[in-house]
C-alpha cells in the first residue's frame, strides 16, 4: 500500500502538503506516545482524542479542505469537492471536527488502542509497548487521513494552497 507521499509524488503542491502534514503528525504522535506511557487509565484515550481533534483540521487546512476554505470556493468547485468527499467516504474532510467525531472515526484503529491499554499494566516493558503502539496508531490514522485528502484533491481537481510556504 503506497504512503501518502508516494501517492502525491507526481504533484509538487500535494507533496508539499504531505510533508507539512507529516511534520504536524510527528509532533502530535510523540505527545500521544508520551501520554500512552503514563499508567493512568483513560489518560491516553483523552490525549489521543485531543491530538486528533487538533491534527485533523490542521491536515485538512494543508490540503485546502477546511469548512472555511471550502466556503471560499466557487459553488461548482465546492460541489466537486463534496462529491469527491462522498466518493472517498471520509467523515473528517470539510467538516467541523469534534472529539466525538474523531472518536467515531478512530474505530479504525480501535484494536491497536485496546492493545495499548492492555500493555500498560505490564511494568516498564508494557509502558514502552503502549507508547510505541500509541505513536503508531496516531501515525496510521494521520497517514490514512492524508491519503483521503489526496484522493479528494485529485478527484475534485482542487488547487492545494501553499499557505505561505515555498512550493
Amino acid at each position: 500500500m503506497p504512503s501518502a507521499l508516494h501517492m502525491a509524488a507526481d504533484n509538487a503542491a500535494l507533496s508539499a502538503a504531505v510533508k507539512r502534514s507529516r511534520k504536524l503528525l510527528n509532533k502530535r504522535a510523540m505527545v500521544a506516545a508520551a501520554a500512552s506511557a503514563v499508567p493512568v487509565p483513560g489518560l491516553d484515550w483523552m490525549v489521543d482524542a485531543a491530538m486528533l481533534s487538533q491534527l485533523i483540521p490542521e491536515i485538512n487546512k494543508e490540503f485546502g479542505l477546511t469548512p472555511q476554505q471550502l466556503d471560499q470556493l466557487e459553488p461548482k468547485k465546492r460541489d466537486q469537492v463534496q462529491k469527491a468527499v462522498a466518493l472517498v467516504g471520509s467523515v473528517l474532510i470539510g467538516k467541523f471536527i469534534s472529539r466525538d467525531l474523531v472518536i467515531k472515526a478512530a474505530t479504525k484503529i480501535g484494536v491497536r488502542l485496546t492493545a495499548k491499554q492492555a500493555a500498560k499494566y505490564v511494568p516498564l516493558a508494557g509502558q514502552v509497548v503502549a507508547a510505541a503502539v500509541g505513536y503508531a496508531a496516531i501515525r496510521y490514522f494521520g497517514e490514512e487521513h492524508m491519503k483521503d485528502c489526496i484522493r479528494v484533491a485529485r478527484q475534485a481537481q482542487l488547487d492545494v494552497p501553499t499557505l505561505g510556504y515555498p512550493a
